[in-house]
């Protein structure tokens, strides 16, 4: 029986919480500014009142510039002031350091797999607040199925204003959460969300880590994809977090320059992955979007005519997405990207990590 058919059966009979495991987990928050002190606060308590807990916690304090040089101090002492010293009601162990490589958020994913020693690694924005049963359920999934090396969980929005009537439900992704084209049950899927994915570590350690800023989720995903097979990635909406989306990214505004950029730098993106990149994805999504003005037209007949100014807004983000990526093969072509800065880790850093374990295993 394949993967996708298991997992197929399994969602009818998902694995209820206080199953035991035998896998454990570190969790990885990286941060950047004090402008999101409340929610930064907010995640790491969230982390720490898990289900099943986590043997680490690691707080990455980075910058919004790129660089190990580039530290927010401020953030980084207040960090130590709150959890530098651990909690005395949590067993688990806090880790506060500073981004150690070039880039930025890439960089600061690499520092922190470097210090982890769990089976498997869960990621976690610091602007998100994971559900109590979070990380349990991401665990049952690997305990279930061995082969399944990625497993994101559901970002649902939390909103700082309310949403206007126009957004469409497939752009969600837009404010990185869980949008409609995604699955609604435990399934293989082609793009994991940053803000709650994961990853067995030793494959996170065969791809090399981390090889972009922009895109370190998608890359991730593509890398582990085309190395342990597609159905190797899965997402299970079970496993929720809750993740802020701030008022001005409920504007159009921000809606287009999102569908534009981020689709223009897609492409330098997909082109370093070499032949673990494929537009795929994107470009059922194009598809299914395209051809959402009918019906939506006929809710818009029957008392529902929201629904056909969201398919429309829909179509127009389609049309700026693709703007965005017919620019980025042009700059592509004239060798007009902008430098790589997180380029994965090294052979031999991934020989220490490995060894860290065993000798973490040994003692």
């Amino acid at each position: 029986m394949s993967l996708v058919a298991k997992q197929s059966d399994a969602l009818l009979t998902s694995a209820a919480p206080g199953q035991p495991t035998a896998l454990s987990a570190d969790v990885v928050i990286c941060t950047y500014t004090l402008d999101r002190w409340d929610l930064l606060a907010r995640a790491v308590e969230s982390a720490l009142a898990q289900t099943v807990a986590p043997e680490r916690l690691i707080i990455v304090v980075g910058h919004s510039e790129p660089g190990a040089h580039n530290v927010n101090e401020d953030l980084l002492g207040r960090c130590r002031q709150e959890w530098g010293n651990g909690r005395a009601d949590s067993p688990v162990e806090i880790l506060i350091v500073t981004r150690r490589f070039a880039g930025t958020k890439g960089s600061s994913l690499n520092t922190a797999l470097l210090l982890t020693r769990a089976d498997v690694i869960a990621f976690l924005d610091d602007d998100a607040e994971a559900a109590p049963d979070w990380l349990e359920r991401k665990l049952a999934v690997y305990s279930r199925y061995p082969d399944v090396v990625a497993v994101g969980g559901a970002p649902l929005p939390d909103y700082g204003a309310p949403r206007p009537s126009w957004f469409p439900p497939d752009f969600d992704w837009v404010f990185g959460c869980h949008y409609r084209s995604l699955p609604d049950r435990l399934a293989p899927t082609q793009h994991l969300i940053g803000t709650s994915m994961s990853a067995r570590r030793d494959a996170i350690l065969d791809v090399g880590g981390f090889h972009a800023d922009w895109h370190d989720d998608m890359d991730l995903s593509h890398r582990i994809a085309h190395n342990f097979g597609a159905d190797a990635v899965c997402y299970e909406p079970l496993a929720a977090v809750r993740h802020w989306v701030p008022p001005e990214r409920l504007t159009w505004s921000y809606f287009w320059r999102r569908c534009f950029y981020v689709n223009r730098s897609k492409v330098g993106a997909f082109a370093d992955m070499g032949e673990a990149g494929n537009i795929g994805a994107e470009l059922r999504f194009a598809f299914r979007v395209l051809l959402g003005p009918a019906p939506a037209l006929v809710a818009a007949v029957t008392g529902h005519p929201e629904r056909l100014g969201q398919a429309l807004v829909a179509v127009l983000g389609v049309v700026m997405a693709g703007c965005g990526y017919i620019a980025g093969r042009m700059q592509l072509a004239r060798g007009r990207r902008a430098e790589v800065l997180t380029t994965g880790l090294s052979a031999a850093e991934v020989r220490q990590a490995r060894a860290a374990v065993r000798a973490v295993d040994d003692a």
